[in-house]
């Protein structure tokens, strides 16, 4: 690694910002930028100075209570959800170099902490993976959605486990479940995983799980609207070594009360806080008007959906950048887009005093917030795991400790 994009990694990790840089290194932000881009070499004092925030930062970090790793990690969601319960990340996996980008904008690893791109070769040698106690994987989901099926059949492409690019990716999960044997894992995908194939697919990772590796697993979908509005169901499959009574069963009492449920007015922005770009050109509403119409017209559900303040939104999808049409905001003379900020809360990115890092385009943006999963119902699950999860790590440590002494 260069000693500029060292330096790049090191500015992160310091949490230094525009507002405080030239309090602390007598330069100004956009001459520090220069550094950290490479532009000019790094003077001494400011490396040093750098260096120094950078380890009071990483070394003020709460002690850990367990390791665990970010598989198909898109931009962190899952992490979040597993640090707010005191884990800490030694290592991630995400292939695509934008969601990487704003993935090291907004942790403070930086050359503390491997991140890599494909999962493959790891899942091939998953002996180059650290030691960890939990396995996080959001494993891609387009082979088994509902939209993703239907458009991979009009295409006469293969969806499912036949999908060579992401269908088989499941599998260097087992593979590295099979190797290092965490006490525990949570797996993310789409609702309609459980039904794809008359429910064969589903079969097959239920079997791949209990029967072939010998976890005890529980699922549950579950829907983000009592955490933000927006409503996206989404399945999630925990596992744990040995079986330590866990259930999804008494789930309900994580959610939040019923008139607490947010809508979607608590995540906008202000409109003077929302450039003009976001509104719909005539041409393009004129256009989604009249493809409703068609549709409307032939029996058909198709069409854009606009919501109000009080309103609770369709999924956010990764198509999101195209045209907006699945969520539109009310508004004059035309409806408008979420903006990228707004997607960050619709998503639970930005909650309570949490702020979202976004250094990519809006296009990119956007395929990120579609492809990501709901931060609060992240949350919510690693809490509601949280007492068995320790249980299962005191019976590993203990397990530990006793084939020590057997061996000694």
């Amino acid at each position: 690694m260069s000693a500029e994009t060292s330096f790049a990694a090191l500015l992160h990790q310091s949490g230094l910002g525009a507002d405080s840089v030239e309090h602390e290194l007598g330069y100004s932000w956009k001459q520090v930028r220069r550094y950290a881009d490479g532009e000019a070499p790094v003077p001494k004092l400011v490396l040093d100075r750098v260096t120094q925030l950078a380890s009071a930062r990483l070394a003020a970090r709460p002690p850990a209570k367990f390791r665990f790793i970010d598989l198909f990690a898109g931009i962190g969601g899952i992490r979040l959800g597993f640090e707010a319960i005191g884990g800490r990340c030694v290592f991630t996996s995400e292939w695509d170099r934008w969601s990487n980008a704003t993935y090291k904008a907004n942790f403070i690893d930086g050359d503390d902490h491997q991140l890599v791109g494909d999962i493959r070769p790891f899942g091939e040698r998953p002996e180059l993976i650290p030691e960890h106690d939990v396995l996080l994987a959001g494993f891609p989901c387009q082979p088994f959605s509902l939209a993703g099926v239907s458009k991979k059949n009009s295409l006469g492409r293969a969806h499912g486990f036949d999908d060579a690019k992401q269908g088989n990716l499941f599998f260097y999960i087992r593979d590295i479940l099979r190797h290092h044997r965490p006490p525990a894992f949570m797996l993310e995908n789409v609702k309609h995983l459980q039904r794809h194939d008359s429910g064969n697919t589903f079969r097959v990772i239920r079997d791949t799980l209990e029967q072939e590796l010998g976890y005890t697993i529980d699922f549950r979908i579950i829907s983000s609207e009592p955490w933000v509005p927006q409503k996206r169901e989404r399945i999630f499959i925990v596992g744990f070594r040995e079986n330590v009574g866990f259930s999804f069963s008494d789930f309900d009492r994580m959610l939040p009360p019923a008139q607490d449920w947010p809508r979607l007015g608590s995540i906008l922005q202000s409109h003077n806080e929302v450039d003009s770009k976001y509104t719909l050109t005539p041409k393009l509403w004129d256009y989604l008007q009249a493809y409703r119409a068609k549709h409307e017209k032939a029996g058909n559900g198709f069409g854009y959906s606009i919501f109000g303040d009080n309103g609770v939104t369709r999924t956010l999808s990764a198509r999101y950048h195209k045209d907006g049409s699945e969520i539109l905001v009310a508004g004059e003379p035309r409806p408008r887009r979420l903006t990228p900020t707004e997607c960050a809360r619709l998503m639970g990115f930005e909650h309570g005093c949490r702020e979202w890092k976004i250094p990519v385009s809006d296009t990119q943006a956007y395929r990120q917030f579609g492809n990501a999963v709901v931060v609060p119902v992240i949350e919510a699950i690693a809490r509601y795991m949280e007492p068995k999860l320790m249980e299962a790590l005191e019976r590993d440590r203990a397990g530990a400790v006793t084939k020590r002494a057997a061996v000694g």
